[in-house]
């Protein structure tokens, strides 16, 4: 019997959930498991180690996720994050890994490229665009073209 053959996209590059586990330190062994891990909201800890990543400070950060830098300071006390604050996490730990990837893990080039204006973004900065998830679309649509060779 033959059998089924592996995604391709996840034989040469990093799955979705191994970005999150690699970039948020989640432990969840399926996408629906990160599914649930943030409706449960998820633990500070994966903020905190998003910002370590990006290498900027709390304020940015809660400037990133759209959140109050107050709101932000109040959730690293409470140790835990809202349903939708941890989605916001989960965007900005999405794109930060596909620009990881576009930049072969170069972690000081994607991060200089999600805070550098880009043309093909009309001039705006990725992390800016990707506060919405329509901007996030775009970034990643944008990334999956440099990806490809398509200059634009």
């Amino acid at each position: 019997m033959p059998q089924a053959r592996p995604n391709t996209v996840e034989t040469h590059l990093p799955s979705e959930l191994e970005s999150y586990q690699a970039i948020l330190g989640l432990r969840a062994q399926t996408l629906q498991g990160v599914m649930d891990q943030a409706l449960r909201g998820l633990d500070f800890k994966a903020a905190e180690r998003l910002r370590r990543h990006l290498d900027v400070s709390l304020t940015e950060l809660a400037d990133i996720i759209q959140m109050a830098p107050r709101t932000m300071h109040r959730r690293r006390q409470s140790g835990r994050l809202h349903p939708d604050e941890s989605d916001r996490v989960l965007r900005a730990s999405r794109l930060y890994g596909q620009a990881l990837e576009l930049f072969e893990g170069n972690e000081e080039t994607a991060r200089q490229w999600l805070a550098k204006p880009q043309r093909a973004l009309g001039g705006r900065i990725p992390l800016e665009v990707a506060k919405t998830d329509i901007g996030a679309r775009q970034v990643e649509n944008l990334i999956g073209r440099l990806e490809h060779g398509v200059f634009t």
